[in-house]
């Protein structure tokens, strides 16, 4: 094993780094935790949910740290229910009363949240083993996992083939590709990336203070069980504007139920690579920068609200506000709002959804 790996031209790659046995129907399954590694910038996964369980990467400083919300030991994600760091799927955020009408067939879901679906259901993407599809090592190593949902699964019409890779592209960048594909039936899919980030580290306490900024004009608002009333409005004049960086803490009072949980509808200005810009998070106290980039139309901007009591990594225990999800996907309950970018994809058609995650420092020097 390379140790005391400081240049970013070096780079190592790992795998398995703890494993358990599950049953998964009649099939044995087992989740794994691999790592992929480029100089001091590490990631780390599980096939459990196709989960980041952590990224650690320098400060302005050079000091390492993880910037991922999660758990030590493999175990605690198989019951977890604030899908910390998971790939979420078939239909990423909420469906409202768990129902919708596609083909002039009438589709009735497995509520998980009250009456509506949430993240997939009681046993979505997150809450699977996934199979370890190929690996790559080298300069650029990558993961690429995959799942096979059936026709039925979480009340989902068809047989649906999904994949998603996790790939170091450069220095301290990180490139998540997800994949789907339905075999035989026209059907929804809207997967998502559930990171939570607090770029001062995993233990640092709140992000209040983490300047944001969002790249998008409008959003869609929601109703008192956070479903979309099928409205886009502007951010301007309202407590959701991120246009300009601005503090989390500065307006988070003044939002809907004291904490941002909303999806924005993104300015689209790709890039040649297709990928636009989402968001921008700067840690005034470490000095680190997350850039997001995206091709979805929608990205999810959470503040963890809910955290409450949460026991993590080294025994820290997560309370609300500590970590920030930025997930980028389409927007919620599409299939009952003919006005949104419809999520529905045939047979024959291949889903793709893509995001790159930059990271660096604020004081000029260039991860």
């Amino acid at each position: 094993m390379v140790k005391n790996i400081g240049v970013p031209m070096l780079f190592f790659f790992s795998l398995v780094l703890a494993s358990f046995s599950l049953c998964n129907g009649t099939t044995k399954n087992v989740a794994r935790i691999y790592e992929i590694k480029r100089g001091d910038f590490s990631v780390r996964i599980t096939n459990w949910g196709a989960t980041v369980v952590s990224v650690i990467l320098p400060d302005s400083k050079g000091e390492l740290a993880d910037v991922v919300l999660g758990f030590d030991e493999l175990s605690s994600y198989f019951n977890d229910t604030t899908y910390f760091g998971a790939t979420v799927g078939r239909v990423a955020n909420r469906i409202k009363g768990a129902q919708f009408t596609l083909n002039g067939t009438h589709y009735k879901l497995v509520p998980n949240e009250g009456n509506n679906m949430l993240h997939g259901g009681h046993r979505g993407f997150s809450r699977v083993v996934w199979s370890l599809k190929s690996k790559r090592e080298g300069e650029y190593p990558a993961l690429t996992f995959s799942y096979h949902s059936f026709d039925g699964e979480q009340g989902f019409p068809g047989d649906v083939d999904v994949d998603v890779t996790y790939q170091i592209v450069g220095d301290y960048m990180l490139s998540v590709v997800m994949r789907a594909q339905p075999r035989n039936k026209a059907t929804p899919v809207n997967l998502a990336q559930h990171t939570y980030w607090n770029l001062g580290g995993q233990n640092s306490g709140t992000i209040l203070s983490n300047r944001v900024k969002i790249y998008s004009s409008s959003y869609t608002p929601v109703d008192a069980e956070l479903i979309p009333t099928g409205q886009i409005l502007s951010v301007s004049n309202t407590p959701y504007d991120f246009r300009h960086s601005t503090a989390v803490g500065e307006r988070i009072h003044e939002a809907q139920g004291g904490g941002y949980d909303l999806n924005y509808v993104l300015d689209s200005h790709p890039n040649k690579h297709g990928l636009s810009r989402a968001a921008t998070v700067h840690d005034p106290r470490s000095g680190r920068v997350l850039e997001l980039w995206t091709t979805a139309p929608g990205l999810q901007f959470y503040t963890s609200g809910k955290l409450k009591d949460v026991v993590g990594k080294g025994g820290y225990v997560y309370e609300p506000y500590d970590g920030l999800c930025l997930e980028t996907q389409g927007f919620p309950d599409s299939v009952n709002h003919p006005n949104f970018p419809s999520q529905i994809v045939e047979p024959g058609q291949v889903y793709k959804h893509k995001m790159l995650f930059r990271f660096r420092v604020s004081n000029g020097r260039s991860y």
